[in-house]
Order: C-alpha cells, then structure tokens, then sequence
C-alpha cells in the first residue's frame, strides 16, 4: 500500500470529487483542489471565513463551501475559477447545506429548521419550504436523484413531504403513524420509503411512492427500540438495529422478518474470529541514539497482527450506565457490501468489536475484536472488503481471505472521518493510494 505525503486539512473537511479525478481540502479559510493523479495543487479558493462544511456536486463542476457561524454559502466552479457565487442566509442562520442530486440546487436549513430554502444556480430562483422536522435523518433523496422525501413536523403530528427534484413542486403529503418520526430513508430503487420511530417505540414503517402504507413492523414494546436501519444495495433486505443488541432482516416481499442476527458476549460457532495483537519492535543498541528518539520516528510504534482465536472466544461487553442518556448499547452501525453478500455491525457495549454476517446463508461469517474501540468502517464499493480504524495510527481491511493491519505513516492519530476519504479511493475507480 503507498501513501502520499501529508496535507494540511482542517475539520476533517478532505474528499474526493465524484469523478475521482480531483482531491478538495480545507485549511482554515482556504479550499485547496488537488489533481488525483498527480496530487498538484489545480486551483486555490479563498473564502470569507472559516470553512464548516464543504461538499462537490453530483457532476464535479462545482464545490459548496459553508460557514455555519455567519450564516454564509460560497460556490466556486472548476471550469471557470474567476466565477463565484455567494448565499447569505442573513440573521436567520444556517445549521446545515447541501447540494440537490443535479447539482445545480442548493438547500440550506435555518436555525431551529424554521425552513429549507432551495437556491437555484441557473436560474437564482429561490424557492421555501416551511416545516423540516429536526430529526436524526430528517431529508433523503431517491437514488435516481428524482424525488426528495421530506420529515415535517406540523400541530405535533408527524408528516412526510415527496417533491419532484426536477421543479420543486410537491408530489404527495402525508401523516406518518409515528409518535415522533426520526428519520427516513429511500430504497435503492426507489420504489419504497421507510420511515421509522424514535427509540421510545419500537416502529418502522414502509411506504411506497404515493403514500401508501405497505406495511408496519415492530419487533417489541415496552423498551428502546430502533437505533439503525440500513437498505441492501439490491433493495431485498431492510436491516433494522435495535437497542436489545439484535439485527433483524425484513425481506422486500411480505416485509416479515426472515432472519435475526444476535450478538452475543462467547462466541461458539462461526468461521473466524480475529483478534488483534500488539507488540512492540524489539530496539537496539544503535537505534537508541538521541536522534532517532526526538525526530519522532517509529521507534517506540506498536505493530499490530491478527490472531486466529480458537472457539469459545469471550467478546470484551462494557456496561452501560443506566443513569445517562442516550446509553452505549444496541446496534448503533449497519454496512451493507456493495455485492450484497455481506452485513456488517457494531453493538456499542461491544465498542471494539465488528461483527460480518453472509447475507446468503444468514449466519455470522467473521469477528473482528480490536484493542481499541472501533471508530467507523466502510466497506470498498467495488469489492467485498472491509476497512476500519480505531483511532491509532493504523488502518485494518477484512475480506474473505483474511485480515491485516496497515501501519499509516502520519502523525498522530488516526481519526474516524479520514477513513471515509480514503476508502473513496476505491470509488472513484483508483487503486487504494
């Protein structure tokens, strides 16, 4: 695995365009755009504050620069670096913006979700939309980018709003049966929109394009319920992560659950549990010079392994304190491969564990147990291989085959957001570098 040299960044705001053809980070008030291939600095951007989120359009042509604290959006385009374009939400504020799947909207959400505003770039129209519910995933686009599905949140009831991307009008407007809904999201064809409750009640609900309740599922009452839900890239499986530490699988047919995935504290039967290893190089008389020891080198670095655990394997469980809020345990992270066969979890009370299920004989297929808490992981969108960090300097990829510890060569930690950036590599039809 080869490895550039450092850039500077700031707010882990580092991601690469659509295309795969060029790099964008953010120093401070700077936006650097960087050719993939080479890694030469292409253009340089300068904005009126420091930057807060930064995200590429859908055609690589554009890059939305915000800053949250002043309420302000700056566009810069790629083809013609001298054009610019600049939103100031004014005293209002702005909490959050985003591009539109055509890459030609922008939608920014004011302070305390008083509304979405959508700008025009073509045109400059300006259009309003009043009600956004603040929830946990309260907007989703379909995968076709042609309609926008909506939490709204009117006389204390819940309400879902579809509008047709292409001119903003609204295409249906419903009443959700939730008490209060906490997020939604579109399968990836497009043809179903699920919509599930708070952790309070256990309650996912399935509708289809023009508002029709398809189906209803809750697994449990009377206990937190629903903590993650992710669709299979094939829109077969709805995987739905509770609080009582379970996956359950609902198929896209008679939305029954048709497997149920446990995560246990002794795992007896499954194909491989790796367990990760540390060990420190053994040093020298010579490498123990003043030089080595102050110029930061590798000298003192633990290098990792995997091991392969024999069976039974005591999974590390931490208790959660029942007296906070919000408590670490259930099933708070759900990854579908892209190739469908795979499901990849964590159970928070087991924070440095991973757990991979095959999705095609619905049986736990690997664990993976770290020293540290796993931060993220996210699965190649190319092939059947997991990456994952803990918050050290090294970063550690799954597959069939096996597992293994890369050691990355940068100062410091290793953070979870970064992962995303690198993994997008492999995206954009580019060799891991």
């Amino acid at each position: 695995m080869n490895f550039s040299e450092v850039f500077k960044q700031s707010n882990q705001l580092c991601k690469v365009s659509p295309d795969g053809k060029y790099l964008a980070t953010c120093v401070q008030y700077r936006l650097v755009v960087r050719d993939v291939s080479t890694l030469q600095i292409m253009h340089l951007y300068t904005c009126l504050d420091q930057i807060s989120h930064m995200e590429w359009s859908s055609d690589s042509l554009f890059i939305l620069c915000a800053m949250y604290k002043r309420g302000l959006v700056q566009v810069w385009s790629l083809e013609q670096p001298d054009w610019h374009c600049k939103i100031d939400e004014g005293s209002i504020g702005l909490v959050s913006s985003r591009w539109s799947p055509d890459g030609r909207h922008i939608l920014n959400t004011t302070e305390f979700h008083l509304r979405i505003t959508v700008w025009s770039l073509c045109t400059k129209a300006v259009s309003y939309i009043k009600y956004p519910k603040a929830c946990q995933k309260g907007i989703d686009f379909s995968r076709d980018g042609s309609y926008m599905a909506l939490a709204e949140r009117r006389d204390c009831k819940d309400f879902v709003s579809i509008f047709v991307c292409d001119d903003w009008h609204l295409l249906r407007h419903f009443e959700t049966e939730t008490q209060d809904l906490a997020g939604l999201e579109w399968s990836p064809n497009g043809c179903v929109l699920a919509v599930w409750d708070s952790c309070l009640e256990y309650k996912v609900l399935l509708y289809s394009l023009d508002g029709r309740l398809l189906s209803t599922y809750s697994a449990y009452e009377w206990s937190l319920g629903v903590k993650s839900v992710s669709w299979s890239p094939s829109s077969q499986f709805l995987a739905i992560g509770s609080y009582d530490e379970k996956v359950r699988i609902i198929n896209h047919i008679t939305w029954k659950k048709i497997a149920q995935f446990e995560h246990p504290a002794t795992v007896e039967s499954t194909k491989t549990v790796y367990k990760e290893v540390e060990r420190r190089p053994a040093v020298g008389t010579d490498e123990m010079s003043l030089h080595n020891i102050t110029t930061g080198s590798t000298l003192f670095n633990t290098q990792s392994k995997y091991e392969i655990c024999s069976l039974p394997v005591q999974i590390p469980v931490v208790k959660p304190d029942p007296d906070r809020a919000n408590p670490k345990i259930g099933v708070s992270v759900l990854a579908f491969s892209s190739d469908n066969h795979y499901l990849a979890t964590k159970n928070d009370n087991m924070a440095s564990a991973v757990w991979v299920w095959n999705m095609q004989k619905m049986s736990l297929e690997a664990v993976l147990e770290q020293t540290s808490a796993v931060r993220c992981f996210q699965w190649d969108p190319r092939h059947p291989r997991l990456a994952l960090c803990t918050g050290n300097t090294k970063l550690y990829l799954w597959s069939p085959g096996g597992c293994v510890a890369v050691q990355v060569p940068t100062e410091g930690n290793f953070l979870g957001p970064k992962l995303n950036y690198i993994v997008l590599r492999y995206r954009k039809g580019a060799e891991l570098q």
